[in-house]
Order: C-alpha cells, then structure tokens, then sequence
C-alpha cells in the first residue's frame, strides 16, 4: 500500500453475505494505482448484482479473496481480514442495511445507509472518521 484508503464499510447485501460465508462482507477501498499485490494472485472475473463484471482475486496458496474491481473502476477493493493488521481500522459506514441479518444491531456513530450510496458519500463517511479518531487518540 502507497497510499491511504478511500473509505471502508461493511456491506449487508446478499452477495457479500454469499461470499464472505458470514452476514456481511467488509471492503477496505484504495484506488488503484496506491496497491500492488505481492505474488501471483489466481483471479476469476464474475458479474455483480448491478450486471457489471468484477475482476475478483484469489491467494494462489489458500484461496482466500484478496480483492475485487469492477471493472474499469479507478479504485479496488480490498478484505481487510487479508492484512497482517486490521486491528486498526473501523468501518465509517454501514451499507445494504436493509438486508442487514435480523439479529444484527447496527454499529452505534456509524452512517447507515438501506441500499449503496454514492461513493462519495462512503469517502466522506471515512474522512469525518479519520478526523474524529486523529483528534480523541
């Protein structure tokens, strides 16, 4: 990682609750240009919920997902669960709430948003978490 991250958010969808193997997925977001990845990842390339294809990447050793992009998208997602320390992140944003498992409460100071927001939307969210973090630790 050269640069710092976009936004990161959790997403309730049915997709990223398929994919991930539990009731959300989480997606730490980069643009593309601040990531390369180390190693030959395998990759497969499928089509999203919006009908766009997703190039999505795969550790060649354990299988486990790397990253997805859709493509021709200037940013790329990353797990976070795939870095050596995620312990310091925290999500600045909720998405696709309302398929959000019922025995879910939502994350109290966290924006929720029922379905996915602008992108923007999700940048901002992160930069008022950044700022909020930075000034109390």
């Amino acid at each position: 990682m050269s640069g710092a991250p976009l936004t990161f958010y959790l997403c309730h969808c049915a997709s990223c609750q398929r994919q991930s193997g539990s009731a959300f997925g989480e997606s730490l977001m980069f643009a593309c240009e601040d990531l390369t990845l180390d190693g030959t990842p395998e990759e497969r390339w499928t089509t999203g919920g919006s009908g766009v294809p997703i190039r999505q990447t795969f550790c060649g050793t354990c299988g486990v997902r790397l990253t997805h992009r859709r493509k021709e998208s200037p940013v790329l997602v990353v797990k976070p669960g795939t870095l050596d320390d995620p312990s310091w992140l925290f999500p600045a944003a909720e998405i696709f709430t309302a398929s959000r498992q019922p025995w879910l409460s939502p994350l109290p100071g966290v924006a929720q948003y029922l379905e996915g927001p602008d992108m923007d939307r999700l940048k901002d969210d992160w930069a008022r978490w950044i700022a909020g973090h930075e000034e109390t630790g």
